[in-house]
This record gives structure tokens, sequence and C-alpha cells, in this order.
């Protein structure tokens, strides 16, 4: 069907844009956003998926404050407003692509409630391809973007409402785009996926002039099945493609945290392509965000993409002082991270896990990975 977007260039197949270059159910878009205050006492995270070929479009937006982390979700069916992305009462627009994206989230009956914007201040990074094929089918065919900012605006939660400025609260996006590979891990629900042993850290942080991507996924200490990152300047200067990493090692101080994988603090020694070495010091900060909360995995028999009628809503909110929730909401989370480089500091978020026979971390592999 025709939508505005048609009336713009950039066609690629001989179709209208809501329609993609294949068949696949796993093929989606997916918007996310996290932010926090350099404190790293409070994080959002934001995100909407786009399911062409599964005719649904799905959001959730949360915070975690404290021991609370606060949950909305919501999924509507795309037709007769495919490229809209609005779900319920939550609103992503952007403004000016590469620069300046609208974050809202209408009154509703979760007590959670924002109206924020993301402002780019590094260029945006592109990760390297992601591509796998299982059992002779293609299970991963996607790309992804990244950008560091910082926010402005206001979010409320339980009558308590927050100033968000540029100058205190950073954060960091993405948009990815392609199939998917398909991640279970909701108990409820089984088959879950089955992962062989792994670590995995995603990681990004942003100095006062500079920020870092770092991504990597090993098999065994390195021995690597994925390797992105870069070196990111400031918007508008010129990029370096020999900025980008080339080769990470690291060192990780896992909490003494009963119930789930847990990092205190961690080293990293990045490589840059042009020889250049970092050696990253990190800290987590209190707030780190379950990605549950958003369906990453599925959660109580709702994955990504699931058809839950015309629309659907749901809120909760979750004492991750629990050892129940704790057990629910597993490892996969965002948290909030203080970086030196030298006398530098910076701030980001990690995302971290560790899988049962991977030759290093054995202390925390009893708790699930993701």
């Amino acid at each position: 069907m025709l939508t505005a977007q048609d009336d713009l260039i950039g066609h690629q197949l001989p179709t209208t844009f809501d329609h993609v270059g294949n068949s696949d159910p796993s093929w989606m878009e997916r918007l996310w956003y996290t932010g926090h205050p350099k404190s790293g006492e409070i994080i959002f995270d934001i995100g909407l998926g786009y399911h062409p070929n599964r005719n649904i479009m799905d959001a959730f937006a949360g915070i975690a404050i404290g021991s609370t982390q606060y949950n909305f979700r919501a999924s509507r069916r795309l037709r007769p407003n495919p490229l809209e992305t609005t779900v319920g009462p939550l609103k992503i627009e952007v403004i000016e692509g590469l620069k300046r994206h609208r974050l809202t989230l209408a009154p509703n009956e979760s007590g959670l409630s924002f109206e924020i914007e993301f402002l780019g201040t590094m260029n945006a990074h592109e990760e390297e391809p992601h591509f796998r094929r299982r059992n002779g089918r293609v299970t991963e065919h996607m790309a992804r973007g990244q950008q560091l900012g910082a926010y402005r605006g206001w979010l409320e939660v339980d009558g308590q409402r927050h100033e968000i400025t540029p100058d205190g609260w950073l954060g960091q996006r993405d948009h990815s785009w392609g199939i998917r590979a398909e991640m279970r891990s909701d108990e409820s629900a089984p088959p879950l996926t089955f992962y062989p042993p792994f670590f995995y850290a995603w990681t990004t942080v942003q100095f006062a002039d500079r920020g870092l991507h770092v991504f990597f996924k090993e098999r065994a200490p390195g021995e690597f099945i994925y390797l992105s990152g870069e070196e990111v300047t400031l918007l508008g200067s010129k990029p370096n493609r020999a900025r980008r990493m080339g080769g990470v090692s690291h060192e990780v101080i896992w909490a003494n945290d009963p119930n789930g994988q847990k990092v205190s603090t961690a080293s990293f020694d990045v490589t840059l392509d042009d020889g250049t070495m970092h050696h990253l010091q990190i800290r987590t900060l209190p707030a780190r965000y379950y990605l549950k909360g958003g369906l990453y995995g599925g959660l109580n028999g709702w994955f990504h993409g699931d058809d839950k009628g015309k629309l659907h809503i749901e809120h909760e909110r979750w004492d991750l002082d629990d050892p129940a929730i704790r057990k629910l909401v597993r490892t996969l989370c965002d948290h909030v991270i203080e970086v030196k480089i030298g006398d530098e500091i910076g701030h980001g978020i990690m995302e971290y896990g560790v899988g049962k026979g991977y030759a290093k971390y054995e202390q925390v592999q009893q708790h699930p990975p993701i």
C-alpha cells in the first residue's frame, strides 16, 4: 500500500515501502534507546520493533530506579498504518536523521510517561555485518548502526518527575534491520535457544570529544565469532576508518551476587586498526535495566513479533531484590558504567553474559547468560 514515505526517494524494490525483499518472518527493524545521568542512579530503555512479514509493530519503555524496574509494553497490527512509529501511547519520531529524535509516552495506566529528545553528539558507528547460517538456512542477516548522544526533556514515574538535561544525561541508540536470529529464554514457553559456550560484551562509552564502541563475542578466550568497534569523534567531524577496532582482550571481576551474573569491574585492552591501544578501566554503577521488560528472549509466552490483536498493552513493576524476579529476568541488561582511559573519565553502558563451558569466569556460569 502507498504511504507518505513512498513520496520520498530511496526505493530499492519495485514495490511500496511497507514491503521488504523477502518473506522470512524473522525480518524486522528495531529502534532502541537508553539514557542515564552520569551518576548512574537511573536508566531508561525504549524500543520499537517493525515486523513487516508478520503485520506487527511492538514497543516497550521502562525505567529502573534503585531496586525497582517499571515496564510498559504494547503491540499493534501494522496495517492500515504500516510505517507510523506509534504503538498505543508510545511514539518515536525521527526529527532530523542522525541528529535529533523525539520519544514520547502519553499518560497511561503504567504510571510511566515521558517526553524526551535524543541529541546526537558523536558520529554514528556502523557495525560489521551480521551473517549466520545454521544447517543451510540463513538465520541472521542484518545491519546495525549505533550513535552516542545526550538527552533533554522529562520523564515521570508514579507521579515523580525527573528533569533531563543534556549536560547531565548521556545515552546511546541503535537502529537495526534485516533477518534477526531468534532468541528464546522464556522458560514458560519452551523450547529455549541453545547456546554453546561463549562470552560477549557490548559496550559504549563517551568522553568530552570522542566515544568508543566495543562489541565482541567469543567461543573461547581469544576465539572471536564476532568483533566490531570504533573510536568515534564529534558529530560532523571526518570519520577515520583506521580507528576501527581490530582486537580486544578482557579481565572481568564479578560481583558476589547469588541471584545472577553481575559485573563489578572490568578492564578491556582495545587495539585499533592504526595500532592505537586503549586500556579501559570499567566500573559498573547502580542502575541496570533488564531487557526481559522489553520482551528480549520472551516473557510469559510473549515474543517479539507475536500477534496480540489490534492493540494490546501490558505493564508491571519488578522488585529487583526479589530472587524470584531475578530468576525471571536472567542476565541480559543494560548496565550503566564509568570508564577511565588514563585521566579521561567517560560514561556509557555495558551488556554482557558468559555461557556454561566457556574457559574463563566459571564462578558465574551457574546462572543463565542471556
